[in-house]
């Protein structure tokens, strides 16, 4: 099987590069996450300029195609330069759902902002008690005649400080853990009742608490169908997962090669560590460990893209980021530990990407999850 890139997808991953090189040395990121918003909103116009946010999306919404697999070959490359702007709530998650559950009206109002950069989103779907479990909703959506009134409460949603919209998972109707009854809603992030408390994660990415007291918006807010809202989720969010699992698996490469790098420049008793038998085991570990990721990632991509069933693309996903949970365990704690004391300073690049893997290490579940969740399927 051939896992050579197409002319198209190594030209996306060397845009990436090019850009990174340019514009995101470690302390222009550093000033990123300093600033209020913690992204860069002219890096987020050349985004668009360059078709990085049309990657996600199918032809037909006006996207460069939609596949999964062109979406890792970027995503690979976000992690090895530990981008903070938030393309994974914009344009993954939010933009997934309004692709796959809204109108043509809908449509037509939102992918083209967003893809034009000047439309930033968030998913608020994540609840203090659901652990992972998509179904498990707590917060309201009760319809009054053409208006809906939202109550409850979402935690971590991710750019929700910045969105101009937020995409809210409420239920309609039946109990907190039941399958149907889900809908999906856009709120306007300046909605009365809507109360957002911003910080920031470990990883230096923004994220809110996010409180709807009795949020009144209109009908036509709703994507899709009522009630019917949680394949759909289920769906962006496995290509979320892939697409994260990407990302850590461009950081976790990012690890070993300066691990290495820091290992030739070290000495102790008088040698540079790297000649110690016993670190290059474990740096031929940390080299076996992303290779494996990377390979289960490749595979996960590829079956969404198949013509697979969806318990066949689950299985995939869950078995991708169980892998690469594994990975950023070893890989992650064997680079901290080979760099001592100075791999945990805020001056070095090592301590940042390893936070951020740890981050994605939890998102969308962690490794015990996945592999509960594979063995399950």
């Amino acid at each position: 099987m051939d896992f050579s890139y197409t002319q198209e997808q190594q030209m996306l991953k060397e845009s990436v590069q090019k850009f990174v090189q340019k514009n995101y040395a470690f302390d222009a990121r550093k000033k990123i996450i300093a600033s209020e918003e913690g992204y860069s909103k002219e890096n987020w116009e050349l985004f668009a300029e360059l078709g990085w946010l049309t990657v996600p999306f199918k032809e037909e919404d006006g996207g460069f195609g939609g596949s999964a697999v062109d979406l890792t070959v970027m995503m690979d490359e976000f992690g090895k330069s530990n981008l903070v702007e938030p393309f994974t709530p914009t344009v993954i998650l939010s933009g997934g759902l309004i692709s796959t559950l809204a109108g043509n009206d809908q449509k037509s109002g939102l992918l083209g902002p967003l893809m034009e950069g000047k439309l930033q989103l968030a998913c608020a779907y994540a609840e203090a008690d659901s652990r992972f479990n998509l179904s498990s909703v707590s917060t309201t959506a009760t319809v009054e005649g053409d208006q809906v009134n939202i109550e409850g409460g979402k935690i971590n949603v991710l750019n929700a400080s910045n969105a101009d919209k937020l995409l809210v998972v409420a239920r309609e109707s039946g109990g907190r853990t039941d399958r149907e009854g889900i809908s999906i809603f856009l709120v306007d992030s300046d909605s009365e009742g809507l109360l957002i408390q911003p910080y920031t994660n470990v990883d230096g990415k923004k994220a809110a608490q996010v409180g709807f007291a009795s949020v009144s918006i209109p009908l036509t807010a709703r994507l899709g169908k009522a009630g019917q809202a949680l394949s759909a989720l289920e769906t962006v969010v496995d290509r979320a997962t892939v697409a994260v699992s990407a990302e850590a698996v461009g950081a976790l490469e990012v690890l070993l090669q300066k691990t290495v790098e820091y290992s030739k420049t070290r000495k102790q008793f008088g040698s540079p560590i790297g000649t110690f038998q016993a670190l290059q085991h474990r740096m031929a570990d940390m080299f076996i460990e992303c290779q494996l990721a990377r390979s289960i990632v490749i595979m996960a991509a590829m079956k969404l893209d198949g013509s697979d069933s969806d318990v066949e693309k689950s299985k995939a996903v869950s078995a991708a980021k169980s892998r690469v949970g594994k990975a950023i365990e070893k890989v992650g704690q064997e680079a901290i530990q080979i760099h001592g004391g100075i791999g945990m300073t805020e001056e070095l690049d090592v301590g940042h990407l390893f936070k951020r893997v740890t981050a994605i290490d939890i998102q969308f579940g962690n490794s015990d999850y996945h592999t509960a969740k594979f063995a399950s399927l």
